[in-house]
């Protein structure tokens, strides 16, 4: 049995998840990403990779140099992405506190993704805020997930209740 997706219908200045390819794409991003931990401001750039892929919010990726110094240390932990290939997690701190495994890097990233390699993609839920140019934003739903949510996409998103399917 399959299962049917209404995709909402983007606005004027938005895109909608559902026309993101699969596999997923990478472009280019000039827009400011600042991250807050612990209240301290530990990434503000606007040196960013946006990964895209069907029915999940965008993924972005940062350089580890753009990091404040001692924010960033490997975790255990490693998974799978069937495109982008073997990840492997970092704890993240900042002002006094820590996220376990709570970004990812992609060291020795698959073939067609070797833009990824030196950069860190954070889940947005576990920090005290992200921002894309001055947008605070929603994770995506569900644990696994590190999609950034902001106006400029609509859903249906992976990871909200009865997507399990998709």
């Amino acid at each position: 049995m399959s299962i049917r997706v209404i995709p909402a219908v983007p606005g004027p200045g938005q895109e909608s998840v559902w026309d993101y390819p699969r596999p997923p794409r990478i472009e280019p991003s000039s827009e400011r990403i600042r991250i807050v931990l612990g209240g301290e401001l530990i990434l503000d750039t606007t040196d960013s990779l946006r990964v895209l892929e069907t029915s999940h919010p965008p993924v972005y990726y940062v350089p580890k140099s753009a990091f404040a110094a001692g924010a960033l240390e490997p975790a255990s932990g490693s998974s799978f992405c069937e495109f982008k290939g073997s990840a492997k997690y970092l704890t993240v701190r900042g002002g006094g506190k820590e996220a376990d495994s709570a970004a990812w890097s992609y060291p020795d990233p698959a073939s067609g993704f070797e833009a990824l390699a030196d950069r860190v993609a954070v889940y947005p839920g576990r920090m005290d805020y992200c921002e894309v140019d001055g947008e605070r934003v929603k994770p995506q739903p569900g644990r696994f997930y590190g999609g950034w949510i902001t106006a400029r996409v609509v859903g249906p998103f992976k990871g909200e209740p009865g997507t399990m399917g998709w």
